[in-house]
């Protein structure tokens, strides 16, 4: 069962500055590559912070570059740097927050959440940028066609040592069907909750049952629940429709 990480679905080519890189150049390369920013790094490549467009944009707020306060009401972070910064130095944010390659997408969405960041620069086990991590990029898992998608699920089941002869998979527009008949109930609730948490994956659409209900024997009154949520899922184990 593929494991999707950070390194999947990162931007492997990374526009960067120095610190001493000045507004004009920033700008020119923001435009030029279309992104929304850049982070600056050191010799060693390791990250020092980042510049954003809301970073540059002060200096068109008070064309005087006489320092006051932000654009009231837009919801700007504290430490806002003023129209006076020239250099990429003086216009970051830092410390940038980072993330591994090495972990999951689900960490980087929660990180970016927490954080209240909309891209993570993504380091290696030196600290040092090998790529860059963005919402979109993210959300590409669920871009992916259908047939791929299905490909995934199909390795998810394998895991669970459930062949495409038990449970027939069908998928449209990210949403999965699940189908079949497996030997326990404790088993298609497994399925359906690994098949939930599979990148790509919308919703799922469980119609799986079960030779024997063994909820009991696991202490009874188990629900299926999406693996995101606390919540029950609003039906009961066994059929649904």
């Amino acid at each position: 069962m593929k494991q999707w990480g950070v390194e999947d679905v990162m931007t492997r080519e990374v526009v960067t500055v120095a610190p001493d890189t000045g507004y004009r150049l920033i700008a020119d390369l923001l435009v030029g590559h279309a992104v929304s920013a850049v982070p600056v790094v050191d010799p060693e490549n390791r990250v020092l912070g980042i510049v954003s467009e809301a970073d540059l944009l002060p200096k068109l707020e008070h064309p005087d570059r006489a320092p006051s306060r932000p654009l009231a009401g837009r919801g700007r972070r504290p430490g806002w740097h003023d129209a006076t910064g020239e250099t990429a130095a003086d216009l970051m944010t830092g410390p940038a927050v980072t993330i591994s390659r090495d972990a999951s997408v689900s960490a980087a969405a929660r990180l970016m959440d927490s954080a209240r960041v909309k891209r993570l620069p993504v380091v290696d086990e030196h600290g040092r940028l090998v790529g860059m991590l963005s919402r979109r990029d993210l959300l590409s898992l669920y871009a992916r066609p259908d047939d791929q998608i299905r490909a995934a699920v199909l390795d998810t089941l394998r895991a669970l040592w459930i062949g495409p002869d038990t449970v027939t998979v069908a998928v449209e527009r990210g949403v999965v069907r699940l189908s079949g008949e497996l030997d326990r109930s404790s088993t298609a609730r497994i399925a359906a909750r690994f098949v939930a948490a599979t990148p790509g994956v919308v919703a799922v659409l469980d119609e799986l049952t079960a030779g024997y209900d063994d909820s009991a024997d696991l202490g009874g009154g188990w629900q299926r629940a999406h693996p995101f949520s606390a919540e029950p899922h609003p039906y009961p184990a066994g059929r649904i429709g």
